[in-house]
Order: C-alpha cells, then sequence, then structure tokens
C-alpha cells in the first residue's frame, strides 16, 4: 500500500521517527529511532533478506515491499540511507545500485522525506572516525541506543545511518561543512 502512510515527522510523544536503511540485495538492514530533541531512543530493527534463487525483478520486488511494510509498521517520518560506494566489481556496483533504487522507491511512495549518506559520514557521526571498522560501529551503535548487545551488521549499519541523520543530518539542524573536506575520515578546514 504504497503512499498510505503518513509522513507527519513525529514518532512517540512529538519524537521525530527516523528510519535508517542500509541497502543490500541479500540483505537490507534498517534500523528506527525516535528523537527527542538531542536523546534518541531505539524503536526497532531487523534484516530484509531477498531469496537469492529468484529472479532479480522478483528479488527487488520483495525488497520494495520489504520496505514498505517497515514503513507501515513503525510510521517513519522520515528516511536516511546510505550512499552506494562504487566497488571494485562493477557488476555487485550496479546490483546494489538497483537494491538502493528500490529502496528509495518505497520510501517516496510513502512521502517520506529521504536525506542520502556516504558511509564515511555515517561512521564520521556515529564513530568518529569515518573509516572505523563494522564492529566499531555496532558497539557504538549499542552504547548510543543502550542497547543489551551488538546489532547484527547490516541493523546496526541501518540505526548508524538513522543516528547521522539525527545527529545533525539534512533538514534536523544541519551542520554547515561549506570550506570543509575530509581529511583522514574527519571533516577539517
Amino acid at each position: 500500500m504504497p503512499g498510505s502512510v503518513a509522513a507527519t515527522g513525529e514518532g512517540a510523544a512529538g519524537a521525530v521517527r527516523i528510519l535508517g536503511i542500509d541497502p543490500g540485495l541479500r540483505n537490507t538492514g534498517y534500523g528506527l529511532i525516535d528523537r527527542h530533541g538531542q536523546r534518541l531512543a531505539y524503536v526497532a530493527s531487523g534484516v530484509i533478506r531477498t531469496d537469492d534463487t529468484r529472479p532479480l525483478p522478483q528479488r527487488l520486488k520483495e525488497l520494495l515491499d520489504g520496505v514498505g511494510e517497515v514503513i507501515a509498521t513503525w510510521t517513519p517520518g522520515q528516511a536516511a540511507v546510505e550512499k552506494v560506494f562504487v566497488n571494485v566489481n562493477p557488476q555487485s556496483t550496479l546490483l546494489l545500485g538497483q537494491a538502493r533504487g528500490a529502496a528509495i522507491c518505497a520510501l517516496v511512495s510513502a512521502d517520506l522525506p529521504v536525506a542520502e549518506y556516504t558511509a564515511l559520514q555515517v561512521k564520521q557521526a556515529v564513530v568518529g572516525n569515518g573509516h572505523a571498522a563494522k564492529e566499531q560501529v555496532q558497539h557504538m551503535v549499542r552504547r548510543l541506543l543502550a542497547l543489551p548487545a551488538d546489532p547484527s551488521a547490516d541493523a546496526a549499519d541501518a540505526l548508524a545511518c538513522a543516528i547521522c541523520h539525527a545527529h545533525g543530518g539534512q533538514g534536523l539542524g544541519a551542520l554547515d561543512t561549506a570550506g570543509f573536506r575530509v581529511r583522514g575520515g574527519r571533516l577539517v578546514r
């Protein structure tokens, strides 16, 4: 039921509910947080898995439907998606781009505003180092959201994307980065 989710931008008690997406053709991570002022609260996370024995169009539909189901269940008001990086293997990059496109289509079909962040921006916002290892991202997501255990890698990346958006992302008190560049995984003048 695309387009039926009201994009109010608010979760429980006036909080902004943010859906983070870490796109992948086989596994797409999702994570939802509520932002109450400067405080973040964990809502839900998981992985949408597609059946790799099926043809690509059916897998993309599974992904589109899966993201749509997450939106219908949790009613986020904003979304943040990790940008695709250019991989060594062009075929893998193309497949990842198609998966990302399917996820974005589900988000915009539900009238959600979509912000996009590179992996470097996400890691910088969550860990403080744009070249942090996956395990560091998982650990910091656990600490920032007071989770009982580290989330799976895909869910942690999605939650990290939502955290990045909440901590100065587009439309949420965005940081002015004009005149800055990235050096060693950090923003510098």
